[in-house]
């Protein structure tokens, strides 16, 4: 039985991909509510399941490390490799033992050289690694202070890029729901009509059910009785309908299509509404620009940006969902989406110890500058203190000038 991989045991279990944290911080994008399979199994160490495979993933100040885990599978292939290998009789020569170490050392590297290539594709794309997060952070910061602020001490939240089918059917179960308790449902999920992968440490891991699975008749029933309630229905129906509506390929070809024709296509399924569909636009379809709006996001944008559309209303419009969208959008721009997830990610309740420090370093800098500037101004004061006569309103304006100056240099390294 294999055991989760920790990077104490040593590197030659891990394999990499250079990426600092300031573009990717683990704990913060696995753990906000994105996805909800990824397990801290120890200290910063996650697993999880992407692309029908376990994964260990853990960083250093510049690397991401990965181990990824046989599949039963593979560990059959394995075995029966070597039983038909047998044992070499003692009569067997040399040279072709040789030939043979030869041959295995090739094969080895064939096989070992392709997975890497594209395990570390498959990681770059899950994380989308292709966009520059600290430019996105620039930029954002230009456009809005109250998000400089925050996304200086939440740095490193991505927005993952997801399968759509678990994205889509993970969101259906979050409706009145919680982020702990979604967890439960989606794992039960998966061990109830998931392919089992590979067994790490006494736990079972297991791929995400498929469409087919999803939408047999006995689903329903099924996951009513592993408490989903009312939204068993709404996953086997919105399965169905897929299947039958659309085809195996529908949800993947939304990538190529328009936001607004995606989220609307989305909300003809059973259980998805504005914020579920713009929830799967944004985590799995490619569309950076969606702002999904819950209570969550709504309160922030009444908070911290005295937005006060809707401000009389007890529940969330779909013209609401659109105004917030729509005002997001203009502030933020084509990536408006990933930068709510700052804000929405910094809100989270297990997240408020690092959201405090922000009011610890405040209070501290303005102290700072405040005895920057009384040091400055004590300092004219006794220059002035020993001119006299004539020469004291003389000296006095300059020196008052100096005083002036000094407090300037002051305030201008504070901007910088």
């Amino acid at each position: 039985m294999a055991k989760h991989a920790v990077f104490s045991s040593g590197t030659h279990l891990w394999k990499s991909v250079g990426c600092v944290k300031s573009q990717l911080r683990l704990e913060l994008t696995l753990a906000c509510g994105q996805s909800f399979r990824w397990r801290e199994t120890s200290e910063g160490h996650w697993t999880g399941v992407i692309g029908g495979r376990v994964w260990t993933l853990t960083q250093t100040d510049d690397t991401l490390w990965y181990h990824v885990y046989k599949n039963k599978a593979e560990q059959t292939k394995g075995c029966d490799r070597k039983r038909r290998a047998g044992i070499s009789s003692p009569e067997e020569n040399k040279s072709e033992k040789k030939f043979k170490g030869q041959v295995k050392e090739e094969e080895d590297e064939q096989v070992a050289v392709t997975p890497v290539k594209e395990e570390e594709q498959t990681l770059r794309d899950y994380f989308q690694l292709n966009v520059n997060l600290e430019e996105l952070h620039t930029h954002w910061g230009k456009a809005d202070p109250h998000l400089k602020q925050i996304a200086n001490i939440f740095t490193g939240v991505r927005m993952l890029r997801q399968d759509p089918t678990e994205c889509l059917f993970s969101f259906i179960c979050t409706s009145n729901n919680h982020i702990s308790r979604i967890q439960g449902m989606v794992e039960r999920l998966c061990q109830a009509l998931g392919s089992p992968l590979c067994q790490v440490d006494q736990t079972t891991y297991y791929d995400f059910p498929s469409l087919t699975a999803l939408a047999d008749s006995s689903v329903e029933a099924r996951l009513r009785d592993l408490g989903f309630g009312y939204r068993a229905r709404f996953l086997q129906q919105s399965a169905k309908q897929i299947l039958e509506t659309h085809g195996l390929q529908w949800l993947k070809g939304l990538r190529s299509v328009p936001y607004p024709q995606a989220r609307d296509a989305l909300r003809t399924l059973p259980g998805v509404g504005t914020k579920v569909a713009d929830c799967v636009c944004l985590m799995s379809l490619d569309k950076a620009e969606a702002v999904p709006v819950d209570t969550h996001v709504w309160q922030i944008a009444k908070r911290d940006y005295k937005f006060a559309s809707g401000s009389t209303q007890k529940t969330i419009t779909d013209k609401l969902h659109r105004d917030i969208g729509e005002f997001f959008r203009n502030l933020w721009g084509p990536y408006a989406g990933w930068a709510q997830s700052v804000l929405f990610c910094a809100d989270l309740k297990k997240f408020q110890k690092m959201k405090e420090t922000l009011s610890l370093v405040q209070p501290k800098k303005e102290e700072e500058d405040e005895e920057e500037e009384e040091e400055v101004r004590t300092k004219c004061k006794k220059t002035k203190m020993k001119t006299e006569g004539k020469e004291t309103v003389k000296h006095g304006k300059t020196k008052s000038a100096c005083c002036k100056k000094a407090t300037k240099c002051v305030k201008n390294e504070r901007v910088l």
